[in-house]
């Protein structure tokens, strides 16, 4: 129980018992670190389960380096399908870290451009 106490509410002081008194700027700092940690960790997983599902699918005995085969698709490939023959997909590691690089510069573009819109719209204001 005291090292549950410990977490809560005790970091938010302005430090070592000052009278009881709160700075509302640190605060609103440590909200905000908060905050952007749980953003973070909310992509991290969303990113996580797409790449996962992309790459590993529905997974066999164990999950080795081995290639798997899919008859067309995205596979990360670059190179066009040859006539008719299922095309080779990268190894699943490969595949993930393809995938979250993707996943990630997506979601800088799209952030990118939000924080643009808002600061144009903050400017019409």
């Amino acid at each position: 129980s005291e090292g549950m106490e410990s977490g809560f509410g005790s970091d938010f002081g302005s430090g070592g018992g000052g009278g009881g008194k709160l700075d509302p700027g640190l605060i609103m700092e440590q909200v905000k670190v908060q905050i952007a940690v749980a953003n973070a960790q909310e992509l991290l997983q969303r990113m996580t389960d797409k790449c996962f599902r992309k790459c590993i699918g529905k997974p066999g005995g164990s999950l080795d380096n081995s290639e798997q085969v899919r008859a067309g698709g995205r596979t990360g490939d670059p190179r066009p399908p040859r006539s008719g023959r299922p095309l080779r997909l990268c190894v699943p590691q490969k595949c993930i870290a393809m995938c979250m690089d993707r996943y990630m510069d997506s979601w800088n573009t799209v952030s990118r451009a939000y924080n643009s819109r808002l600061q144009r719209e903050r400017a019409n204001m």
